[in-house]
């Protein structure tokens, strides 16, 4: 039988609160069977509700939190208030202490990406940590990076950023050599800021230790999956993520439409039931919820904060995967086939200006 997997729970996070974590949980027990599962928040909030599942209930233990980070706290605020004695701190502090195997929070993004740079540090060699996203596209899925973790970047976070990428996409997608792309604004060679062509003579020269260099990549080759991992600075990824979801939802919204026009569209859809209701998960964002915070001394996932508890469920879906699939060993391995980086600084803490909520 394989191991448990341990999942630590922020069960404040988010905009609706613990009902969500709960019942998000209770869809991914079916099908994560040797998992178990550590709730942080209000123990009067939670019970009651875990209750409801006593399949959960029998893998679950509840961990007492009176503290909550609120999604409006600045990251230097939450680390004053909640510092060793919040839901989301302890969520984090379980996996440091060896008690859970991943952490996941609804929670405010900057708030937990400064915690858990605080409570968990940076790797070795990483400059800053990342937020990655499993992206859908043509092809199939690929690994997107940084999606708002930090605002900006020099070629050292972006080579940091292509190394976890590709040890994010050899975890997850079995493959022994992602191709990785930086995003840019052409992919003309002169093209781009400094920081940008920099990296990517640092990239090019290191091709093969991990990962392919593909080279540059631009805005459309995100949908159509040319590359396996894309690379960019948490700006410009955090704006195509959100761009993305929200042109999902825009079309989800003019398909329904559509379909319900006449009496001749409501004949068409039904006939073709099957096939629209496989395009409706698709285009459903809830399916793809959870980003990895990656270059951490453990694994974090950010769930989104508004979403239900399928959302939630997908969002346990990869942290389960992130886990088993021994996501920072792959880490520590992509380091050690990289060539060294010259002056790597010491990792600061997150400011105020980055790290925005997703």
């Amino acid at each position: 039988m394989a191991d448990t997997i341990r999942i630590s729970v922020d069960a404040m996070g988010g905009d609706v609160g613990p009902r969500v974590a709960i019942e998000g949980a209770a869809l991914a027990l079916r099908e994560l069977r040797n998992s178990s599962f550590l709730f942080h928040g209000r123990e009067a909030e939670i019970t009651p509700l875990l209750d409801k599942f006593p399949d959960l209930k029998k893998v679950s233990r509840v961990i007492h939190c009176d503290n909550v980070i609120s999604m409006d706290d600045k990251p230097s605020q939450a680390l004053r208030k909640g510092r060793g004695n919040s839901s989301m701190w302890m969520a984090l502090q379980s996996v440091k202490d060896g008690e859970a195997d991943v952490a996941i929070s609804g929670g405010n993004t900057g708030a937990l990406m400064a915690m858990a740079t605080f409570c968990l540090r940076p790797m070795e060699g990483i400059s800053r940590p990342a937020i990655a996203a499993i992206w859908p596209t043509l092809r199939a899925d690929i690994v997107v990076l940084d999606v708002g973790a930090t605002i900006g970047g020099d070629a050292k976070q972006l080579v940091d950023f292509s190394i976890l990428g590709a040890a994010l996409a050899r975890a997850l997608f079995d493959m022994e050599t992602p191709s990785v792309g930086l995003l840019n604004v052409g992919t003309e060679e002169m093209k781009g800021h400094d920081e940008v062509r920099e990296a990517a003579a640092l990239l090019t020269t290191a091709s093969g230790a991990g990962f392919r260099y593909h080279g540059f990549v631009e805005g459309d080759d995100i949908g159509k999956g040319t590359v396996d991992v894309i690379v960019t600075e948490g700006f410009a990824g955090n704006i195509a993520l959100k761009t993305a979801e929200g042109t999902a939802r825009q079309i989800g919204t003019y398909f329904r439409t559509a379909l319900k026009a006449d009496l001749f569209s409501k004949l068409g859809a039904l006939l073709a039931g099957k096939a629209l209701n496989a395009l409706r998960r698709k285009l459903d964002p809830r399916n793809v919820n959870g980003g990895v915070f990656l270059g951490l001394n453990g694994i974090v996932i950010k769930s989104h904060g508004g979403t239900d508890e399928v959302g939630f469920k997908s969002a346990l879906s990869l942290a389960y995967e992130m886990a088993r699939s021994r996501l920072i060993d792959k880490i520590s391995e992509g380091m050690q086939r990289f060539p060294a980086f010259p002056g790597t600084p010491a990792a600061p803490l997150p400011t105020d200006r980055e790290a925005k909520p997703a």
